[in-house]
């Protein structure tokens, strides 16, 4: 997630810190259906005016959507104005300190599930892969090409979107957080290899053979780091 993605998320977690707009999130979405700024007034015992000003707070921060109906069921002339209703946004509002990212654990290892009882081929084969396929993706999707210089500045930007807070340590690029940690205390050697995987499709995807990733675990850190790829003596490849 990116700085603005993540601001934003905040930004609508604090908006339910207030205890009157709490109230009437929690009302709204534990009815069956769209909710008027009157049924709401009722229900928390808020002037509507009052209600009003809240429930569209809770719609410019992402977490409630409008939709207009007319509830008496009538159309054409005389049926009257569509009412202004208020109900869950599509939208989904996380927010986890240090970042986690189990959704692209999940889509990887759902993938590899998926794949494996087609295939028959060994799952960690099939993770690995699929891992890798995915972090070509990401690179991609960082739009950089060409110098070293600009691929070690979109590695380290796509790296930090998806949470592994990357940081220079030693010459090399530390992540000083494991997205999948979780998982990782469950089920180290699987998701650390999916991990170095995904990574190494990342650095693939770059076209920097500068850069190389390698496992790397210590305590309060993800296990795979970036270090400057070896040089061969003599032939500086």
């Amino acid at each position: 997630m990116d700085d603005e993605g993540r601001r934003t998320q905040i930004a609508a977690v604090a908006a339910l810190a207030e205890p009157t707009r709490h109230r009437l999130y929690d009302h709204v979405v534990r009815q069956p259906g769209s909710v008027s700024r009157d049924e709401a007034a009722a229900a928390v015992g808020l002037p509507r005016t009052t209600a009003a000003f809240h429930l569209d707070r809770l719609v410019d921060e992402g977490l409630l959507e409008v939709v207009y109906e007319r509830r008496t069921g009538r159309t054409g002339p005389g049926a009257g104005r569509p009412a202004k209703l208020y109900r869950r946004a599509a939208c989904q509002v996380v927010v986890s300190l240090p970042e986690r990212r189990y959704d692209l654990a999940g889509k990887l290892l759902a993938g590899a599930l998926v794949e494996v009882g087609r295939s028959g081929e060994a799952p960690r084969v099939v993770l690995g892969r699929r891992a890798h396929r995915l972090g070509m993706e990401l690179a991609r999707g960082a739009g950089s090409a060409g110098a070293c210089v600009d691929s070690r500045m979109a590695a380290l930007r796509v790296l930090g979107e998806h949470g592994f807070e990357p940081r220079a340590e030693g010459g090399g690029i530390a992540l000083v957080n494991c997205p999948f940690h979780a998982l990782v205390q469950e089920h180290p050697n699987l998701v650390c290899g999916m991990n170095l995987r995904l990574l190494q499709g990342l650095l693939d995807g770059l076209d920097d053979p500068g850069w190389t990733a390698r496992l790397a675990p210590g305590p309060g850190r993800c296990c795979v780091r970036l270090d400057p790829a070896a040089r061969r003596q003599g032939g500086r490849s």
